[in-house]
């Protein structure tokens, strides 16, 4: 089913709504969530103020389109690799490309996200998380049919259930990127997806 164009007028309302966020993640990014006032987030987004209270009612509806938002990039970039190909292996290896591309490309915003939500004075709603979980929930039974439909195929052995190697999988690709958030190019997320796909595939015993 093909999508609905968007007016122009729609269209118009989108870009700025981008604009806003845009200016906000550089103001939060530079300053920290609670130094920004939306006086500012205007200011800097060339927009009236009240045109920005129209958009978010205020700065912490601000802050959660913008996590929310990373969230449906994340799903919709990692739902586009898994879906490219009819091999399970090659999703997979799609999978760990683009989950190290994607939260590379985002860096600033996961920056923003755990430096403020690690924060002692600053919680988010129970709600946003939800949104969160939700959409990070639906991926991973995505995940964890690949490895379903592998075992049926007898290409991968049944040494877990297919939703705890999707956990596993997830998990080890998340220690990567954190290392490399913290260490840089001294310790660069791989290259190559087999790097991390063979700790799973072939593990630690010898045979």
């Amino acid at each position: 089913m093909s999508k609905k164009k968007l007016t122009r007028r729609e269209r118009e309302k989108q870009r700025q709504r981008q604009e806003m966020l845009e200016a906000a993640l550089d103001l939060f990014s530079d300053k920290g969530y609670h130094n920004v006032s939306m006086h500012e987030i205007a200011h800097n987004a060339e927009f009236a103020i009240g045109t920005v209270y129209k958009f978010f009612g205020n700065k912490e509806a601000l802050y959660k389109a913008l996590i929310v938002d990373l969230a449906d990039r994340f799903n919709n970039a990692l739902t586009r690799a898994i879906e490219a190909t009819d091999d399970e292996i090659e999703k997979l290896r799609n999978y760990v490309r683009t989950i190290g591309a994607v939260f590379m490309d985002n860096v600033s915003v996961i920056r923003l996200y755990f430096a403020e939500t690690q924060g002692a004075s600053f919680n988010i709603e129970a709600g946003l998380d939800n949104k969160i979980r939700q959409r990070h929930q639906q991926f991973l039974l995505s995940l964890a049919s690949i490895f379903e439909s592998g075992m049926r195929k007898k290409l991968f052995s049944e040494i877990a259930q297919p939703y705890q190697l999707a956990l596993s999988l997830e998990s080890i690709c998340h220690a990567f990127l954190f290392h490399w958030l913290e260490e840089g190019d001294q310790k660069p997320y791989p290259g190559d997806p087999d790097v991390i796909l063979n700790i799973l595939f072939k593990g630690l015993l010898a045979h």
